[in-house]
């Protein structure tokens, strides 16, 4: 069963959709905390997606017939990035024990919350990083981040 969404909050307000939150952002730092267990967990998210999309024989025939009435010489391109809104809505999380939580969980049990928001990559990595630390989530029983880039986790801390 999914889970449908609570909403996003950022202080008081409401986050519904890309354009409430300001221009230029990349993604954005989040809290969420399950309120009956009072598990929390802070991360990060993208607003759009880009995937590298093969393209078919029609799109590589049409583009091949647009480069040579424009002169434009060479190998036609095998793919073409498609960039599409994430699933920044329904999202709660991408960490175990919360997708668990998710799953047997009603949609009031949970508060979403937007901390920051980023307007680059390499920005949100240093945000969702310094939002762990300074919530001490790695040694608080109460957050279930579980580790940081991979390098420093929860269980050395026991």
């Amino acid at each position: 069963m999914a889970l449908t969404p609570v909403n996003w909050r950022y202080e008081e307000q409401l986050i519904t959709e890309i354009s409430d939150m300001p221009e230029g952002t990349y993604g954005f730092i989040y809290r969420v905390t399950h309120l009956p267990t009072q598990k929390k967990y802070i991360g990060k998210k993208v607003l759009f997606f880009e995937r590298n999309v093969k393209l078919g024989k029609k799109e590589t025939e049409a583009l091949r017939e647009e480069r040579k009435a424009a002169g434009i010489g060479g190998r036609v391109p095998a793919k073409k990035k498609v960039i599409k809104e994430s699933d920044w809505k329904t999202y709660y999380g991408s960490q175990e024990d919360i997708k668990k939580l998710a799953r047997t969980s009603k949609p009031e049990d949970w508060t979403r919350e937007i901390l920051d928001f980023v307007p680059t990559k390499k920005l949100l990595t240093y945000y969702e990083i310094k939002h762990i630390f300074k919530n001490d989530a790695l040694e608080d029983s109460d957050f279930l981040n579980d580790n940081i880039l991979g390098k420093f986790y929860k269980k050395d801390f026991i």
